[in-house]
């Protein structure tokens, strides 16, 4: 082993070791950014998500209080006169069909019973009790109350409010629900994100006897679930499947593929008001644009690491040569002539590019080479 080769070898390999370990500690710092970066946008996910059907269930209730604060629908629930409140709100739920996404709206009387449906006034009389928690708490305990339902028409989101009669007695209750449809287009068209809403198979076909057939078919059909409504559906079909929805009893999120584009998805759990699951709703958002920055940032690194190695290991080779090795041969020649008793000659002119420390070891040599020479 000589000096020649093994001190540039050790140093050059010295370089290598520890600019790719800074470049993994880098790479491995970039990679926990994304993970953050990426969990943030599930927070938000989630975020616009419990707003949106919080914000829901207030408008469905602001909009039911109304109506329920109003002397004739006071006096006609009382009087359970089923004609004077069609004919005093029909064209009413017609304009908030068309226009604000009310899917629904029925008033109610004593402990849970179905007066009339705006959107189905054939349909009325039949007992909501065992289906419709929300609207005999309502009855029950006198106060308003919002949330998820399935109800005669289909899921939606409801506000309920009590019909506070004349004498202050309550006499029933009236009802918003506003459809899954308008509300996910609007997060969509605010957001950029993809949704698709599941819906217990077993309930909708027991309770939701108004509801479109055509939403019960079969390519509808998701394990147990019903797809409900969804903004992509070949691209929902590949970010969460039957497994994915069926094991969402509370909120998760993951990354996965769809057709080569990285997505994150989060499931989020429907629940009526009395907390029984109703079903999932499932959020994706493009990550592509967080992991091509990851990926970018990588080759960055990759190819920033390769160019220092390159540019130290030549700066080695340099110094070690041109300040030690090369010197170092000059007077071994000059001392190799001595030793042989050769004529010898003077360092003066190398020295001047020697080195200090080197330039000492040239002077001893022409020291020697002056004794021996006036010794002759």
């Amino acid at each position: 082993m000589t000096f020649r080769r093994s001190a540039p070898a050790a140093l050059i390999a010295a370089v290598v070791i520890v600019i790719t370990g800074l470049t993994f500690l880098s790479t491995r710092l970039f990679s926990g950014l994304t993970a953050s970066v990426e969990q943030s946008q599930f927070q938000l996910m989630q975020s616009i998500v419990d707003t949106a059907l919080r914000s829901a269930g207030e408008e469905a209730l602001a909009r039911a209080d109304i109506i329920a604060s109003l002397p004739l629908t006071k006096q006609a629930v009382a009087a359970k006169d089923r004609d004077k409140l069609l004919a005093e709100y029909d064209d009413m739920f017609a304009i908030q069909r068309d226009r604000r996404g009310v899917d629904q709206a029925q008033f109610h009387v004593a402990p849970a019973q179905s007066l009339l449906r705006l959107h189905a006034p054939t349909q009325f009389g039949d007992d909501l009790t065992a289906f419709r928690p929300m609207v005999v708490a309502v009855n029950r305990e006198h106060a308003a109350r919002k949330g998820l339902a399935i109800a005669a028409g289909g899921p939606a989101i409801f506000g309920v409010a009590p019909v506070i009669g004349e004498q202050g007695q309550q006499v029933g209750s009236f009802e918003f629900g506003l459809a899954f449809a308008p509300i996910i287009n609007g997060l969509k068209a605010a957001y950029g994100l993809d949704f698709s809403v599941f819906i217990e198979e077993k309930p909708l076909r027991q309770f939701a006897r108004g509801i479109n057939p055509a939403v019960l078919s079969d390519q509808n059909r998701v394990g147990r679930f019903i797809r409900l409504y969804t903004t992509n559906g070949v691209l929902m079909r590949d970010l969460a499947s039957d497994a994915d929805i069926s094991a969402a009893n509370e909120p998760v999120h993951y990354a996965r593929d769809a057709k080569d584009v990285p997505y994150g998805v989060l499931l989020v759990p429907l629940r009526d008001g009395a907390g029984v699951p109703l079903g999932v709703i499932a959020v994706a958002r493009d990550f592509s644009g967080s992991r091509a920055a990851a990926g970018q940032s990588l080759v960055w690194q990759i190819c920033l690491a390769i160019f220092a190695i390159v540019l130290l290991s030549g700066a080695i080779i340099v110094v070690v040569r041109g300040f030690l090795l090369r010197p170092l041969d000059v007077l071994d020649r000059r001392f190799a002539a001595i030793a042989a008793g050769e004529r010898t000659e003077a360092a003066a002119e190398d020295a001047d590019k020697f080195c200090p420390e080197i330039r000492r070891l040239s002077d001893h040599y022409e020291r020697i080479r002056t004794r021996i020479g006036g010794a002759a």
